[in-house]
């Protein structure tokens, strides 16, 4: 049997596991730990027999039995029959997730005209969308908003609630508190605790880049590479993940490049100093430079907001050799222009060892990454499988 323990391998380990209290592990923990290890085994390879599982778990057979009994007591796995190539001997019985066992409703509170909401199953499917339009709400009536929004999905629920997975924008902590951001007018903000009192579930609250980044993480490869995701909407932020593991810093601030001064001379910016990068680039600036332009001045404006970006960037893909960026955000801003013009500029400003083998690509999760990523904070958090 494998050793089981209290708490991650690493301090910032992805997801909502980072906020958990150390102590010393008793049977109980190697119980949910094992456990966890079964059900993240078939969530990620697919399905798998019992022996399959003791193989690549490590765990003895009849702890994997045990186990694999007791979650399809609770009908997060199904027997779905014998596997077709089963040569001589008894055959196998694959054990599979059930995707509609349970659902999530999850929150992105990233743009900058309106709120949007998922009902996920355990698949990563999204079975149902709402969205609210905003209009320019800032403080306690942002956050009813939000929370009304997450009430009408849950109501559509026809499975039970793992929980609520959100992604805001600002600095939020592991406890689910928005600690600042700026252009929600969030200070202190226990999100977190206002939508587990309102819906009954536990909620667990991400920065809205974060939630990106894990996201495509877990969504759209493997699990152990190293990725910068750059959130671009009313405001900009990065999630990055480093050997599958989430950065999130000493005081959870890790990514906010959004305010990291590019032209001193440029224009003010919600935190009250003058050319942050969110000036050049946020969604709502840009399209207003956008606006009224031609198309030789719309390709100038997205390739000198695209410099900005790269400039930004060069100094952190070259300290950590980073290989990946992935671009979040409004297509209608964001383009190959855009892209084309970040990336020339990283390569003009790191050497050619670094800069000549990154790639940017917009996300493979298109507008849903954030959704998609909050529902992996809930179902790594109740469920331990991301």
């Amino acid at each position: 049997m494998t050793d089981a323990t209290s708490g991650p391998s690493h301090p910032h380990e992805p997801f909502a596991r980072r906020g958990r209290t150390r102590r010393k592990a008793g049977p109980s923990d190697a119980r949910r730990h094992n456990r966890a290890l079964v059900l993240r085994t078939i969530f990620r390879s697919g399905p798998l027999s019992r022996a399959d599982l003791a193989r690549v778990t490590h765990l003895t057979r009849v702890t994997t039995s045990d186990l694999a009994g007791e979650l399809l007591a609770e009908g997060l796995i199904e027997e779905l029959g014998t596997r077709a190539d089963q040569g001589v001997g008894k055959p196998a019985t694959l054990l599979g997730l059930v995707p509609d066992a349970r659902y999530t409703v999850t929150l992105d509170l990233s743009d900058d005209e309106r709120f949007r909401a998922a009902l996920v199953d355990l698949a990563g499917k999204v079975r149902a969308r709402r969205s609210a339009e905003r209009e320019d709400r800032t403080g306690d009536a942002a956050a009813e908003l939000a929370i009304a929004l997450a009430r009408e999905l849950a109501g559509m629920a026809e499975r039970p609630l793992l929980g609520v997975g959100v992604g805001s924008p600002g600095v939020v902590d592991p406890a689910g508190t928005v600690l600042e951001a700026p252009n929600r007018g969030w200070h202190g903000l226990d999100l977190a605790a206002a939508l587990t009192t309102a819906l009954g579930v536990p909620a667990q609250v991400a920065n809205d880049a974060n939630a990106a980044a894990l996201g495509e993480l877990s969504l759209a490869g493997p699990a152990d590479r190293s990725l910068l995701c750059v959130k671009i909407g009313q405001g900009v932020g990065a999630g990055l993940v480093v050997d599958g593991q989430l950065v999130v810093g000493d005081r959870f601030a890790a990514g906010e490049i959004g305010h990291v001064v590019v032209d001193p001379d440029g224009e003010t910016c919600a935190c009250g100093r003058r050319g942050c990068l969110e000036t050049a680039i946020a969604a709502p600036r840009l399209r207003r430079r956008l606006a009224g332009q031609g198309r030789e001045g719309a390709h100038a404006a997205r390739t000198a907001a695209g410099h900005r970006l790269g400039e930004a960037l060069a100094p952190v893909i070259s300290t950590l050799n980073l290989r990946e960026v992935v671009l979040s955000g409004p297509l209608d801003v964001l383009d190959e222009t855009f892209r084309a013009a970040a990336l020339d500029a990283i390569r003009a400003r790191t050497m050619p060892a670094v800069g000549d083998h990154v790639d940017i690509r917009f996300s493979s999760l298109g507008e849903d990454d954030v959704l998609l990523g909050a529902a992996m904070l809930v179902l790594d958090r109740e469920l331990g499988v991301a």
